[in-house]
Order: C-alpha cells, then structure tokens, then sequence
C-alpha cells in the first residue's frame, strides 16, 4: 500500500486533462499511444478501436470514435476517467481493465493474438448520450499494482494493464459481421465483441497502466 498522496493539481487534472487531450486529438495527433505530459503519477493515453467493428461503432462514416482515458496516482487508490465522443448515440459498453490487448503498439491488429485477453477485471458500465458522448470515472487501485490471482487455480499474481469496453448488446456489432455469440464481458456474461481498447507501450509492451515500468529485465516489468 505505499501509495503517493495526490496534490491539487492532480486532482484538478481530472477535471482539465481529459478535454484538453480530446482536443488534442481532434487537432490530429497519433492514433496511438500516449497524449500529452506523462510522469509516474498521471497518463493520458487514448484507446483504439478494433477495425472490424468500427462501423458499428462510429457516429458515421466522416466521424472517427474518439476515448481518451486519464488516470492518477491516488493515496489509498487511484482514479480513472474514460471520455467518449463521436460514437453511434445511446450505445452501451462495459469496461474492464485487462491483461492482454490484441493490438500492437502502432493500432494495428496483432497476427499472434490467440483470442485470450487473460484475466479481465469488470470495472464499469459506459454509456453514449443521444450525441454520442460520454464520460465515466471509477476509483479503485489501477497504477503499477493492479492485480488478481487465484492461488486454487494456481494462477499466479497477474497484472491487468491494458484497457477496453465491449459492446455491451452483441446486436450492436452483427451488422459488421460478430456471429452474436455472446461474450463474458458483461455482468450478465452476454457482452458483444470489443470495441475499443489499449495498446502496449512500444518500448516495453506493458499496457498503460504501468507509469513505472522497470526495463533492466528482459521482458520489462512494473516498478510497484
């Protein structure tokens, strides 16, 4: 539990950072990666949406859906807020934070992906306006430690660095293709494909929620 006590200028960028990096991205920055100023107590970093559902996803064909996620350091946990725009109106998705994405650092579709985001952690319902906008914050711990195992499944301390929300109808996506067969990634367990999510970092391919990783192992790791 050594966490870093916040100051008011971190707490106040929750309020500031995510619109001034949407504004950044309409500006035309990378699709990828992070946005604007990082250090190991705050991130802003945008997440992307999978190719073959982003019809299904998208406000129309001249608009591109746009989440940018924040997170910051906090004394007993830690805060994230997911900002939507340009989404098809009244969409619903659920988020979670997750161990794997199927991505690589540069948005493109990883060829080695096997379908398996590993352990996934439900954090919350997202939902689009009649604009296709939306914002949601959750509270709880995120930055360098978040973790889960199962020592009766042998299942070792595993990290969930990466970011995504699925669609929470599978309807939603079969008019691009999803066979609508449900998903676990809902709190039904009835969820639609992914919609968008995190991709690694390029130089050490840990997921967003790592601010500290520790690249003097091969393959890098989090400093806790």
């Amino acid at each position: 539990m050594d966490r870093l006590l916040p100051t008011m200028a971190l707490w106040l960028a929750i309020l500031l950072v995510a619109p001034t990096a949407m504004a950044q991205t309409d500006a035309g920055e990378s699709d990828t990666g992070s946005i604007g100023a990082m250090s190991v107590n705050q991130k802003t970093f945008r997440l992307v949406a999978q190719p073959e559902f982003l019809a299904c996803l998208r406000a129309s064909d001249e608009t591109k859906p746009k989440a940018i996620v924040t997170v910051i350091r906090g004394h007993l946990h830690d805060t994230l807020t997911l900002t939507i725009k340009n989404i098809k109106p009244n969409l619903g998705f659920d988020l979670f934070t997750i161990e794997n994405t199927n991505l690589l650092a540069n948005g493109t579709v990883d060829p080695s992906f096997k379908g398996n985001f590993g352990l996934a952690w439900y954090q919350t319902d997202v939902q689009a306006d009649a604009f296709g906008n939306g914002q949601v914050t959750i509270r709880t711990i995120l930055v360098d430690q978040i973790f889960g195992f199962d020592s009766g499944a042998l299942l070792t301390p595993t990290h969930t660095f990466h970011v995504g929300f699925w669609f929470n109808n599978p309807e939603d996506a079969a008019p691009c293709g999803f066979d609508t067969k449900p998903t676990p990634f809902n709190g039904e367990q009835n969820a639609g494909p992914n919609a968008m999510i995190s991709v690694p970092d390029a130089t050490t391919d840990l997921g967003p929620l790592c601010l500290n990783p520790n690249t003097s192992t091969v393959p890098a790791t989090c400093n806790p």
